[in-house]
């Protein structure tokens, strides 16, 4: 796993979480205003552990800075298309999220303005996908989980070719792409000699039927047989 610790971002932005009241005189943990702030709290979760760094600000402002990677990238126009290939920024479109979100969010508990939200982005965010996809920018597979039960995490890759992805491409975007964007890809990612020993099987051709990365029935972690429910 790489980690970021918590996500950094201005008093009242998105990374503030604090909902105490005033007398309380409590910060949230990732919260920095102005840049020596922030670059004491970047020097303080790398102490700590933190693998990346995971900020909360402006998709166009963050490529401009030379942010690595833009997550959700739901408003994204031309603009930042065009910066995003310029700047070689990876963007990661979480589109699975809407489906799950619209038909099972309200018995999970989100707030009803979440859910409102979704509605209103959600496809938004699907055809900015397909057309970041279709101007030749950098994608990198994602799916801010914690949204919707782990172990569903490959429904992603069916939606992305709804969406226009060439199915290699889907299946590239989580190996090779995110192995460069998290800066291992001498070590993961792919299949070479020299990296690790991690793969899955599946029983068909995801490049033919990409929903078949939805049943994973064989998992080799580090040369170790983790998982193997093929029959004979």
């Amino acid at each position: 796993m790489f980690v970021s610790g918590p996500a950094l971002g201005i008093t009242g932005g998105h990374c503030d979480n604090n909902l105490l009241p005033y007398e309380f005189h409590y910060s949230e943990i990732g919260v920095a205003d102005g840049p020596w702030a922030a670059r004491a709290k970047v020097r303080e979760v790398v102490k700590y552990g933190a693998d990346l760094i995971k900020v909360c600000a402006s998709g166009k402002d963050a490529i401009n800075a030379g942010i690595d990677s833009v997550e959700h990238s739901s408003l994204i126009d031309d603009e930042g298309i065009v910066l995003a290939k310029q700047h070689g920024t990876y963007l990661v479109f979480d589109i699975y999220n809407d489906d799950f979100i619209l038909s099972e969010g309200a018995k999970s508990g989100m707030l009803p303005e979440s859910i409102e939200k979704e509605k209103k982005l959600g496809r938004l965010q699907r055809e900015n996908f397909r057309h970041a996809y279709q101007s030749g920018a950098k994608i990198a597979f994602g799916t801010d989980a914690g949204v919707y039960p782990h172990g569903d995490n490959a429904r992603q890759f069916t939606t992305m070719v709804a969406w226009g992805m060439k199915p290699i491409d889907a299946i590239q975007a989580a190996t090779i792409n995110a192995a460069d964007l998290i800066g291992i890809p001498d070590k993961i990612g792919s299949l070479e000699p020299g990296h690790y020993a991690d793969l899955i099987a599946v029983s068909g051709d995801p490049l033919t039927n990409i929903k078949v990365l939805e049943n994973v029935k064989f998992v080799l972690k580090g040369g170790t047989v983790i998982k193997s429910n093929f029959t004979k």
